[in-house]
């Protein structure tokens, strides 16, 4: 049965910046990961899609548990215990602007675009996908980095936080010869159900099978 989509309309309709962000208490955290440490949790990741194979990795701290429910479980990977107390107040500092009463943080992550690697254009077709506000804060860039959305190309800055609608066309380039890296995370009006996930693989593999199905039909 198609599920009807659920569009928020306080929703950006392409791009929206949101203003600056004190990024000092984790930067050097962040930059500092060794590359042993992103080998570690880039594999087990849950949005193991096309576009990133060979140019960005990822370390996932919370995902969705369903891509075809527009309010799923959030589930909460064990790393997140290690990165809450790091990563949660400068969240909640962006999107205080929102003025929701209660919220609730879906996908937490780290992106980081290789050098010398681009990001195909594509949209985030998933019902999941069209309700949450999703956020950028980038902790490291450099001039050769672009964002494109809806024919458009942007440059986003560290120290500033941004919302764009990846339910519209976008991609990503990393021209320059320095690695880019972003935190990204949704953010619902809502509260949701919150899951601690003790397997990742597990939800990893269900995921991917949900969009295996999807992609048969």
């Amino acid at each position: 049965m198609t599920q009807m989509i659920v569009d928020n309309p306080n929703k950006t309709k392409r791009y929206k910046e949101l203003g600056p962000v004190d990024i000092s208490s984790i930067k050097d955290d962040i930059l500092n990961l060794s590359e042993e440490y992103w080998d570690i949790y880039d594999p087990i990741k849950p949005n193991s899609f096309e576009v990133f194979n060979g140019t960005t990795k990822h370390i996932v701290f919370k995902f969705i548990s369903d891509y075809d429910h527009p309010f799923p479980d959030i589930i909460e990977y064990p790393i997140w215990s290690d990165w809450k107390n790091k990563l949660e107040p400068i969240m909640k500092a962006v999107t205080e602007q929102y003025g929701y009463s209660e919220s609730t943080f879906g996908k937490v992550m780290l992106a980081k675009l290789r050098r010398g690697a681009k990001i195909g254009l594509h949209e985030d077709t998933p019902i999941s996908s069209a309700y949450p506000h999703k956020i950028h804060i980038p902790i490291s860039t450099n001039p050769g980095v672009k964002f494109f959305i809806d024919n458009l190309t942007y440059h986003l800055e560290v120290g500033q936080a941004y919302e764009v609608n990846n339910r519209t066309i976008h991609g990503g380039a990393n021209e320059g010869d320095s690695d880019r890296i972003h935190l990204i995370f949704c953010l619902y009006d809502r509260k949701l159900n919150v899951v601690k996930a003790e397997e990742p693989e597990s939800i990893t593999a269900q995921l991917l099978q949900q969009v295996r199905t999807a992609d048969a039909y």
